[in-house]
């Protein structure tokens, strides 16, 4: 203990027995917390049941900022996940504060039903929740170990749905080349349980219309524009050294499950 705590509890002892209104009115007031004390007031308050953080967050990126370089570089990446990506957080966010059923629900799961969004606000939800789905799902099929071609069950739905690997990967790259003006180019699973390649303008998540993403590249020009200016071709020529073909598996393996 302290001196200074000590001799504060030496004058409230003296002023108690002193009597009368003084000591009445001393131990009306509240007793003095320790710091172990208030640290563990402090702690019992973060544990109240219910509390926790209101809204969508940023996920972890799973790698460091320069690890996809020289095919994506560093200050594009940091600029991508920390400001565009936590951009469409904070704005929808923003938008769903007032409904917080809404709020509280998986962000993915938000856009399969997105109806139940008030009009009002749908468009905006759209855009920022649709933005969050969508970087969440590109940073993990990137990889610094990534590049090659997919093996197994995904390779042979590749190869059964546009004949060969090659074909698959040209078909997906002029999606990606030729989306008009800012979207995306995805591979996904659609509603016969197959393997197609789609287009979506913006941050329109493909989940709204019921298809599955299994792969998807930004071509917003702040995913390329630092270092590609604007050449969008080779950003997705050097983009295919960084696919992450394990999680685009195991994503192909969770749409089949349904």
């Amino acid at each position: 203990m302290s001196l200074h705590t000590s001799m504060s509890r030496r004058e409230l002892l003296r002023r108690v027995a002193a009597g009368g209104a003084a000591g009445a009115a001393t131990l009306a007031l509240p007793p003095l917390l320790l710091p172990a004390a208030t640290a563990e007031a402090d702690k019992k308050k973060e544990k109240a049941p219910g509390k926790k953080e209101d809204g969508y967050t940023l996920p972890p990126l799973p790698y460091k900022y320069d690890a996809l370089d020289p095919h994506i570089d560093p200050r594009t990446m940091e600029i991508h996940y920390t400001k565009h990506h936590q951009a469409y957080i904070t704005n929808a966010n923003n938008l769903l504060k007032e409904h917080p059923k809404l709020l509280a629900m998986p962000v993915d799961e938000l856009l399969a039903d997105v109806k139940k969004v008030p009009e009002k606000i749908r468009k905006g939800v759209i855009n920022n929740a649709g933005g969050h789905s969508n970087h969440s799902i590109f940073w993990t099929v990137m990889s610094p170990k990534g590049g090659g071609k997919p093996r197994g069950e995904l390779a042979r739905a590749i190869e059964k749905a546009f004949k060969s690997f090659e074909d698959f990967q040209k078909d997906f790259s002029t999606k990606a080349q030729t989306q008009f003006g800012s979207g995306w180019a995805w591979l996904v699973v659609n509603k016969e349980g197959e393997l197609e390649t789609v287009q979506r303008p913006n941050q329109d998540s493909p989940i709204m219309d019921g298809l599955k993403p299994v792969l998807g590249i930004d071509v917003w020009e702040h995913a390329y524009y630092l270092k590609y200016r604007n050449e969008r071709p080779k950003y997705v020529a050097a983009w295919w050294n960084v696919v992450n073909w394990d999680e685009a598996a195991r994503r192909y393996a969770a749409a089949k499950k349904g």
